[in-house]
């Protein structure tokens, strides 16, 4: 058994059938997630030397589509906490990367705050600010919808600071930090959305990322990066589920004296979501294996892969609905959180129309 299918098996222990409880009661225990955080599944890509378990891109990617099968509430919050892990890794000196790493991999919890209330798909107009004050640093701002935030023994915040920006590490119990969770989100519901308030929040210099000023564009999209990379895997876990379940459903449901899988009206719903979760792996596996290369490509495949797997998932949710109908129609049921949590993955980490935008301008760049 690989490193990958034996942190896949113990994804599938602590699940077990819990998924639709979690989804209803909006909350995901928090001894489960402390656990799976000890044992460094949530940040699988931390490498060994920091405590990690060292998984590549493309193993890690194939674990946060089997996260995704089971509960996209948790692999949300492995999103999360692989985001805070990568800033910590990119931009942390020696010091913090072998302090703060080494805690997210013993059961710690992190999430990562970006958006505000007006800095949403324009992360230029984040308003936060880091003000040096002798050997400390003073934060203000608001962050709206940070996932996992509701969990996280700290935060890593995005704000302006000296002449360009940093990401700072805060301890949710500073004082002057609140977290207010959102309520009732339409999906993840478990996933630990929270709004954060940061009121004059002292901290030592020393818990900014490397101590030094870089440009805001470059800090959030390799953040992004991440990010979309993680949730273009999720959306694959989503389109397997729902195929599996619709297939299961159309090939033991009879409707007029047979299986409804040889309707062929179903059976093209069935047709389309294979070629979803096909598409929607290839496009994720040639991404990570940019990732992996380090390839100049990576910003742009992470972007395609994020923006094609969501699609393919709304879609597939949608068919999958359409298939088991009303008994797809249960709260907290399988393909109904797929329904719900993949709506919600055509927003997050670059909206539809943003990575649309983005990729046009990929398109103009090949003209010659």
């Amino acid at each position: 058994m690989t490193l990958r299918e034996e942190l896949a098996r113990l994804l599938s222990e602590e699940v077990g059938d819990r998924a639709g409880d979690w989804d209803l009661a909006g909350a995901i225990p928090l001894e489960t997630l402390r656990r799976l955080g000890g044992e460094g599944v949530l940040c699988a890509e931390v490498p060994a030397e920091f405590g990690g378990r060292g998984l590549s891109g493309l193993d890690n990617g194939e674990l946060t589509a089997h996260a995704g099968t089971l509960c996209s509430s948790l692999r949300s919050v492995m999103t999360s906490q692989g985001m805070a892990a990568w800033t910590i890794q990119r931009f942390g000196t020696r010091e913090q990367r072998s302090k703060e790493l080494a805690a997210l991999t013993r059961g710690d919890l992190a999430a990562v705050a970006f958006s505000e209330p007006q800095a949403g798909s324009d992360l230029s107009a984040i308003a936060t600010t880091v003000v040096d004050d002798g050997d400390s640093v003073v934060l203000n701002g608001q962050k709206v919808w940070s996932t996992a935030s509701g969990y996280a023994d700290v935060l890593v915040v995005f704000g302006r600071y000296q002449d360009g920006a940093a990401a700072v590490l805060v301890p949710t119990r500073a004082p002057g930090v609140t977290v207010r969770p959102v309520p009732q989100p339409l999906g993840c519901r478990a996933a630990g959305h929270a709004d954060v308030l940061l009121e004059d929040v002292r901290l030592p210099a020393t818990r900014v990322l490397s101590g030094a000023s870089v440009s805001l564009g470059l800090l959030t999209t390799i953040a992004l990066t991440y990010g979309r990379l993680s949730v273009a895997w999720g959306c694959v876990g989503i389109i397997r589920a729902c195929l599996g379940a619709a297939a299961t459903h159309a090939r033991d449901r009879e409707q007029f004296g047979k299986p409804l899988a040889e309707h062929q009206l179903v059976a093209r719903h069935l047709a389309e979501m294979y070629v979803a979760e096909q598409t929607a792996t290839r496009l994720c596996e040639h991404a990570s294996g940019c990732w992996d290369s380090r390839s100049a490509e990576l910003s742009s495949a992470s972007v395609l892969a994020k923006h094609a797997a969501a699609g393919h998932a709304a879609h597939a949710a949608s068919a999958a609905v359409q298939i088991l109908a009303s008994a797809g129609s249960v709260d907290g049921g399988t393909v109904a959180r797929a329904y719900r949590d993949a709506k919600l993955m055509q927003i997050i980490e670059g909206s539809e129309e943003i990575c649309q935008l983005i990729l046009a301008e990929r398109a103009l760049e090949r003209v010659t």
